[in-house]
């Protein structure tokens, strides 16, 4: 039996959301902000699936995931469907001044007896949370470079 684990994590930045849909959008440039991920490939035969690697302190993981909604400015949500069990979502708010938010929501399965260890561990959720978190951190700074705020 397994336990699913959940994080969830935002950022707000100075970048229009179509700016922000853009760069989320393609996936196979999520290595370039989040630090766990380091490689992302799209199928060429379907493209809402996509094949995912991981890589943490000498630990490796691949699994292959499907695109399960994609609401353009809205949200991109997917579920993996070979090898490592998570799934998430990625939502945009785009705010009246030209910013945007966009809040990251990652699950994953484990072992029950391993997921109660991890919850048992504020220390092991503190360091996913944080690591998901600063990964936001460098889209926001990926971003802001891409599409500097223009001086009005």
């Amino acid at each position: 039996m397994a336990d699913w684990l959940e994080h969830s994590v935002h950022v707000d930045q100075d970048v229009a959301i179509e700016n922000v849909w853009q760069l989320w959008s393609d996936l196979e440039q999520m290595p370039q902000w989040m630090k766990w991920i380091s490689s992302v490939e799209m199928s060429p035969d379907d493209p809402q699936l996509s094949l995912w690697k991981l890589e943490t302190g000498g630990l490796s993981f691949a699994w292959k995931s499907r695109i399960v909604k994609k609401v353009p400015l809205q949200i991109i949500q997917w579920e993996s469907v070979d090898g490592l069990p998570n799934k998430g979502a990625i939502r945009f708010y785009g705010r009246k001044d030209g910013s945007s938010t966009v809040k990251m929501t990652v699950a994953y399965s484990l072992p029950a007896i391993l997921a109660r260890l991890m919850m048992s561990s504020s220390f092991v959720d503190r360091v996913v949370t944080s690591t998901l978190q600063a990964d936001l951190d460098r889209f926001r700074d990926y971003a802001l470079a891409r599409y500097p705020k223009q001086s009005e």
